[in-house]
């Protein structure tokens, strides 16, 4: 049986689970559990304060239960096991994990898999900004793993990402990929425009219409990329159900870019 935390409170102040994780839990009891101090506004409270704790985390699976919009940090760091969210999830879900797998049935906010280097993050509803994006003053944003999203992103997704794949199942609000070093990002809905902006190597994908592109972006050609088969059946592998009808399609414009910077970059627009 997993460990299971139900929120108990609909306190306005900010939770933090930054230091709870399946690995750090899997060898301690429940009363144990219960007396960790997290971070709850200002001050430091025993967990069991805040969360009804039950089950074990042997099995190396933590699950949460309730409104968790105002918990932040579920999964930061975690190098291993499984986090299963039931609901939404508040900002920084996932950030810097290095291994394991995050599930939210919900949505989650603002900095979601944020420099993660390995493992899944898989979210059914939308996330916020800067996913699987950079920290204000780092250089590198996303170094590996996956970050999957059934719905909707907002702005600035994969900036400055360097490895991973990152598939979004819905629009995206503006600048998806800037200063992008490397990696992949598929769009399934509509394309923010100037996607790509700064970008160095790595490949965005605009499944929907075709999107709005900086003028330091120039047409290549029109193919039928063998690889996106190849991406599709890694999605699929992966649970990313959309990747089939987004993928599918045989023709895609491919234009070069950004030419302010080394201009090997390249964004798949679907051809008109």
């Amino acid at each position: 049986m997993p460990l299971t935390l139900e929120i108990r409170t609909t306190t306005t102040a900010p939770i933090s689970l930054e230091e709870v994780t399946p690995a750090a839990l899997e060898k301690l009891s429940t009363s144990h559990v219960e007396r960790l101090a997290i971070q709850h506004g200002n001050r430091r409270t025993p967990l069991g304060e805040l969360f009804k704790v039950s089950g074990n985390a042997a099995d190396g699976e933590l699950r949460l239960l309730g409104q968790l919009a105002g918990v932040h940090w579920i999964g930061a760091r975690m190098e291993q096991g499984t986090v299963r969210v039931e609901g939404d999830a508040g900002r920084h879900i996932g950030s810097q994990m290095r291994g394991g797998v995050i599930c939210v049935s919900g949505s989650a906010g603002d900095y979601a898999g944020v420099e993660m280097r390995g493992g899944q993050i898989h979210v059914r509803g939308g996330v916020g900004e800067q996913a699987g994006g950079a920290y204000p003053g780092s250089r590198r944003g996303m170094r590996g793993g996956a970050l999957l999203v059934d719905g909707n992103a907002g702005s600035e997704l994969g900036r400055s990402m360097r490895r991973g794949i990152i598939a979004v199942g819905g629009s995206t609000e503006a600048a998806p990929g800037y200063d992008m070093i490397a990696g992949t990002i598929v769009i399934g809905g509509e394309c923010g425009r100037w996607p790509g902006g700064g970008m160095r190597r790595g490949t965005l994908i605009a499944c929907g219409d075709p999107p709005e592109l900086l003028p330091t972006f120039r047409w290549a050609c029109r193919q039928s990329p063998v690889f996106l088969q190849l991406l599709r059946g890694e999605l699929l592998r992966r649970g990313f159900a959309n990747a089939d009808a987004l993928l599918s399609r045989q023709e895609w414009d491919v234009f070069n870019g950004d030419l302010t910077t080394i201009g090997k970059g390249e964004i798949l627009a679907r051809a008109r």
